[in-house]
Order: structure tokens, then sequence, then C-alpha cells
């Protein structure tokens, strides 16, 4: 499994994070940034890595902002992603079994580093469950193909 990885200035310590956690896991993983404190926009770096998942260079991508909001509604206008904006291991096991989601998106304002790493952990090792799912996400496909 590949991970693209990348936040704006307000998830660079928990970016850290999950990097490590990402290094743990034995997973490939690139970091597409950004490095710094000062103010950046989201979309600068949410989108690019929403394409590079979207056009399968990576299986799936963690993005990090203040509250993971703005990462996720830009990543989300990206064909083919499903981005879930996710606080709590529960619905990070969900959004994979039920919604297959392929980004995910984190604040690191909302959470702490230790429930990121839970999260992370449990959204990349749970894998989608198909069944009565499936249909559910092949009308958001067809929808996507129809307008976007």
């Amino acid at each position: 499994m590949k991970i693209a990885l990348a936040s704006d200035h307000g998830g660079i310590h928990l970016r850290e994070e999950i990097r490590s956690l990402l290094e743990e896991m034995g997973l490939e993983y690139e970091d597409f940034g950004c490095d710094c404190e000062t103010s950046v926009d989201y979309p600068d770096y949410a989108l690019p890595v929403a394409e590079k998942v979207a056009n399968g260079e990576f299986d799936k991508g963690i993005l990090i902002c203040g509250t993971g909001i703005g990462m996720s509604i830009a990543a989300n206008k990206v064909k083919g992603i499903r981005c879930a904006l996710v606080h709590d291991v529960f619905s990070a096991k969900a959004t994979r079994e039920h919604n297959d989601s392929n980004m995910l998106a984190m604040g690191e304002r909302v959470i702490g580093a230790g429930l990121a790493r839970e999260i992370a952990k449990e959204w990349l090792t749970t894998e989608y469950a198909g069944g009565r799912h499936a249909n559910r996400l092949n009308k958001i496909t067809e929808f996507e193909n129809k307008h976007l």
C-alpha cells in the first residue's frame, strides 16, 4: 500500500505523528508538505494529493489541517475521491467498511496525537466490506460520471 500524505500549516505537527506511524507500520508513503507554520492555502496541498490518489499513483491519502474540514472539502472536489473527515476510531472503521474511503482527513486542533494515530491505523487496516454498500457507491460514481 502506497500512501500520499500532506498538511497545511495547521496540521504539520500531527502530520509528523502520522508519518512516524506509517514508518512503524512499514508502509510506503510520500510526504507532500507543507513544511512551515506560516499560513498557506490548504487547496494547494489537498488537490494535488487527491489527484494522485484518484489517478492511481497512490492507494490512499491522508490530509491534515487545523480542523480537517477544508482539506476534506477540497479533496472531495476531485472525481473519484471519497475523503472522510474523521475524529474518532469508530468512524474511521465505518468509512472504510461502508464507504470505501480512499482519503482520510483529520484536524490537529480537534484531536490529539494519540487518537490521530489510532484513527489512522484503524483506517489503514480496515477493509471495504462491499456487499450492500457497493450499490450505494455505484450511485455516487454514476453521479460523478454524469456531472464531473
